[in-house]
This record gives structure tokens, C-alpha cells and sequence, in this order.
């Protein structure tokens, strides 16, 4: 078994991410696997070196220890390119001059209606024939779509936690209607979080992927993506998330939280266990 906990280094850790990379390590240290830590980083206005350290001294102070180097995505912008191309060249991708207001109008245009899927408004589909790729043309410097109706399939994925568990099919007509045509490389980023997860998850030969009940619908594009690029479907654990008194979901910005504030206010690793149940 290979698991991995894979943060942004855009804010401090908080409870919510201890739950997670507690959950992914032990679960591979019980099946006697290896556990390994990957930094999101395409967001490069936003990822800062100092969030980094901080995220590498706090599962230190967890007790948590990962095997081999740390994979960084701003280190792999050149694998999502290729890839691109390749998905470009073969007609699967499309580019999109659609600002997000262009795309609200199209997508509430009394004959459309808006309609929502993992990756929020499904896109109404209006640059896919001016966008697409022509004979010779190279990769764009643009926002790239996957044209879903050239790339989905039928497939399937087993969940193993609590929330989802059993074996999940995905329609091909399920893709179309209801995820649409999902970008897979921003231009300020040269990729997206769809596309890079995928790629490092098989460049890392992830066999169980755990990660929050809040990205399981986003487990569609993945399993889409890893059988269009030919590449291992790992099994998935989407686990409960950690949330504040109102039932919200904590999110960095909620410094109250930060494994930090908890740290300088005397908490061991093993309080830690104890908010978070585990």
C-alpha cells in the first residue's frame, strides 16, 4: 500500500489537514506500506517557501514521517506540458477564451438553465468548436478544456471509506451531462489540480488515495483522466472532514485552528489525535 498527504503551501496547516495526513500515514504504516508527502504548489501566487517549511515542521511535530524526497508539482510543470500536448495533438483538448461572467450568461440562458458539477458551473460547451485544434497547430497559450464528448467512457473506481463505500461506475452520457467540459490547464498555472493529481498520483504509484468527503464527485474527472492517459485507477478512501461548532468545514484562513495556535498554546501530538478522534 502507498498512501500520500499532498498540501498546498498556501496557509498554515489546521486540524482538518492533521486529520488527513494522520489518517493517510497510518493507514499505510498498519499495512506495513510507505507513506509520502507531495506539495501542490502550481499555484504560484499563493504558494510562499515559509508555508512549506511550516508544513514540514508541523507533521515532524505530529510524529508523522514520510519515505523518499518530497515531490513538488512547480517542479513538474514540464510532465503536465507534454501531456497536454499529447492530449491537444490527439483532439481531446480545446481552447477557451470564455471569461467566467461569459460563461455564467451562457450557462443561465433561459434555453440552458445553470447547472452545477465538481468543478462548479458545467461549461455550456461555446468555444468548442472555435477552440479546437487544427492540423499543425501547436499547444496554445490558453485555457485548455477536455472536449468530454470525445474523451469520457464508461469506468469505475472502489471507495473503501465509511461515507461512499462500494464500487462506483461513471457513465460516459454521466460525464457529459453533468461535469462538462472541465479545464485542465489554467494559464497562470500551465496545468490544473485535475490534471497534475492525476499525473503525480501515477508518477508516485499511489495505490490508495485519501483525501476529504469533499472531493469525491471530483473523483469522476480523475478516473476519466486515468483511463484516457492509460494509466493505474488507485482505490479511494474520501473520509469524513473535520468541522468548526457551526458544521463548517475549517479552512486556512481560520487561524484559531492552525496547528501553530495549538502548538504555542501547549498542545502535544497526542491532544491533537484526541480532537481530531483519532
Amino acid at each position: 500500500m502507498i498512501t500520500r498527504f499532498a498540501p498546498s503551501p498556501t496557509g498554515p496547516l489546521h486540524l482538518g489537514h492533521a486529520y488527513a495526513a494522520i489518517r493517510a500515514h497510518d493507514m499505510a504504516r498498519a499495512a506495513g506500506g510507505r507513506f509520502l508527502l507531495r506539495i501542490e504548489d502550481i499555484d504560484r501566487q499563493r504558494s510562499k517557501p515559509a508555508w512549506e517549511a511550516q508544513i514540514l515542521d508541523d507533521l515532524r511535530w505530529l510524529g508523522l514521517s514520510w519515505d523518499g524526497p518530497v515531490m513538488r508539482q512547480s517542479e513538474r510543470l514540464n510532465i503536465y506540458r507534454q501531456t497536454l500536448e499529447k492530449l491537444w495533438d490527439r483532439g481531446f483538448l480545446y481552447a477557451c477564451t470564455c471569461s467566467r461572467r461569459d460563461i455564467e450568461a451562457a450557462a443561465s440562458a433561459p434555453q440552458e438553465g445553470v447547472s452545477y458539477g465538481p468543478d462548479g458551473i458545467i461549461y455550456p460547451g461555446t468555444c468548442r468548436a472555435s477552440g479546437a485544434p487544427r492540423p499543425g497547430q501547436p499547444l496554445p497559450d490558453a485555457v485548455l478544456r477536455l472536449n468530454q464528448e470525445r474523451a469520457a467512457t464508461d469506468c469505475s473506481f472502489e471507495e473503501i471509506c465509511e461515507i461512499h463505500r462500494g464500487r462506483h461506475a461513471i457513465t460516459r452520457a454521466e460525464m457529459i451531462r453533468e461535469v462538462g467540459d472541465v479545464v485542465l490547464a489554467r494559464r497562470e498555472m500551465g496545468t490544473s489540480y485535475h490534471l497534475a493529481v492525476v499525473l503525480d498520483d501515477a508518477a508516485q504509484g499511489i495505490t490508495h488515495v485519501t483525501r476529504g468527503a469533499d472531493l469525491f464527485e471530483a473523483t469522476k474527472i480523475h478516473v476519466t483522466l486515468q483511463k484516457l492517459l492509460e494509466l493505474p485507477t488507485p482505490t479511494y478512501c474520501h473520509h469524513m472532514l473535520i468541522r468548526d461548532e457551526a458544521g463548517k468545514r475549517l479552512a486556512k484562513r481560520d487561524d484559531a485552528r492552525a496547528l501553530a495556535t495549538y502548538r504555542a498554546e501547549g498542545a502535544s501530538p497526542a491532544d491533537i489525535r484526541r480532537l481530531i478522534g483519532l
